[in-house]
Order: C-alpha cells, then sequence, then structure tokens
C-alpha cells in the first residue's frame, strides 16, 4: 500500500506558480501594494488627462464667450431693427405733415404776397394832391376804403405769419412789435367831427342850394 502513496496530490500547483521564489506577490498580485513606477505613471497619466480636461474646458469657454457674443449681436440687431423702423415710421409721419403745412403755407403767403402787392398799388396810386373842391369827397371816401382794405389784408396777415410781427427763427432777437393800428379821427372830439363833416359835405350843401335857387327862378 505504500507504493501507492503519491506526494505531489498535496501540492497545489497554481500557488506553487504564483508564489515567487523570495516570498514575496507576484506580480499580477491584486493585493500586492503598487511599485515607484507604477505610481509614477499613474500620476502622468493623471496630469495628462487634467491637461485634457483644462484644454477641453478652454475649447468649451471660447465657445461659450463666442455664444454669447452672437448672441448679444443678434439681441442688438433685433432691437435695433425695431427701434430704427418705429423711429423712422414715426419720423415719415411728421416730416409728411410738415411738409404738407410748409407747401400750404407756402401757397397761402403766395397768395398773401399778391394781395399785398394790389394793395400796395392801389394805395400808392392815390393821389391827394390832384383832389379837387368838387370830387374832394367822394375821393377821400375812395381812398379811405382802399386803406381799409389794406388794413384788413394786414391784420389777417399777421394771424397767419409771425414773421410779420418780427418773430425770426435761428435765435435771432424778435423785433418789437408794431403799434396797433388806430382808425382814422378815432381820438377826435364830438365837434371836430361835426367840423370835419361839414368840410367834407360843403360842396355838395353848395350844388344843392344851386339847384334849388335854379329851380326857384324858373318858377
Amino acid at each position: 500500500m505504500a507504493s501507492d502513496y503519491d506526494a505531489t496530490e498535496f501540492v497545489d500547483t497554481d500557488f506553487q506558480a504564483q508564489k515567487s521564489p523570495y516570498g514575496t506577490p507576484a506580480p499580477n498580485d491584486p493585493l500586492r501594494a503598487p511599485t515607484r513606477d507604477e505610481v509614477d505613471r499613474k500620476v502622468v497619466e493623471a496630469q495628462q488627462k487634467l491637461a485634457e480636461l483644462k484644454h477641453a474646458q478652454d475649447d468649451l469657454e471660447r465657445e461659450r464667450a463666442a455664444l454669447e457674443e452672437l448672441r448679444r449681436r443678434q439681441t442688438e440687431f433685433q432691437t435695433g431693427r425695431q427701434e430704427m423702423i418705429h423711429h423712422l415710421t414715426r419720423g415719415l409721419g411728421l416730416l409728411e405733415e410738415a411738409e404738407f403745412n410748409a407747401r400750404r403755407d407756402a401757397e397761402q403767403m403766395v397768395k398773401t404776397v399778391t394781395d399785398f402787392r394790389d394793395a400796395l398799388d392801389k394805395i400808392q396810386a392815390i393821389h391827394d394832391e390832384t383832389w379837387t373842391k368838387d370830387n374832394f369827397s367822394i375821393e377821400l371816401t375812395r381812398g379811405l376804403t382802399t386803406i381799409e382794405n389794406a388794413r384788413m389784408e394786414w391784420n389777417a396777415a399777421r394771424l397767419k405769419f409771425s414773421v410779420l410781427d418780427g418773430e425770426k427763427g435761428g435765435g435771432d432777437a424778435a423785433l418789437p412789435a408794431p403799434e396797433p393800428e388806430r382808425l382814422p379821427f378815432a381820438n377826435a372830439s364830438f365837434g371836430e367831427l361835426c367840423r370835419f363833416g361839414l368840410a367834407m359835405t360843403w360842396p355838395l350843401v353848395l350844388i344843392a342850394l344851386a339847384v334849388l335857387v335854379a329851380v326857384l327862378m324858373r318858377r
């Protein structure tokens, strides 16, 4: 029976294969402590990964900055477009209205200039030195009517055009306003009016008396 004994039956060949000749763990043993080279290598690998992550972070930061700048420009574009559409639309409306008013005022001014020239010509055409006793009253009435019509034209134009009262643009000092027009004989007394009326009508009275005397003589 002793011959049947085999000593190799009690030997763990896998354990002996992993066991080092000096009693230290095998290189592939998960329980062994890392060597200095392995630690250095892992430090280098970690630093490389950190560098790669830093580079990736820098790329992301640049991309984010570019996107933010793009968003800012888009916002500026949208805001600027809406702002200019509003300003230009409002400006067109105001300028068109101002142009219409200016054209209307210019047309009225041309008409007023023509009326002023006509009134001036009519006043300058009055030659009172040529009046006689016979036509004095009639010519005086015509002259007063011409002057009154011209005064109405002047007052109406002053209401339309402030430049006639000396108001100018560009910061120039305004000229003093003209004194209000006074009607003829506005401050005259009743006696003076009676004398003036008698002076105006005595030629007519003489003519009437002459006609009356002639009629009575014929009878």
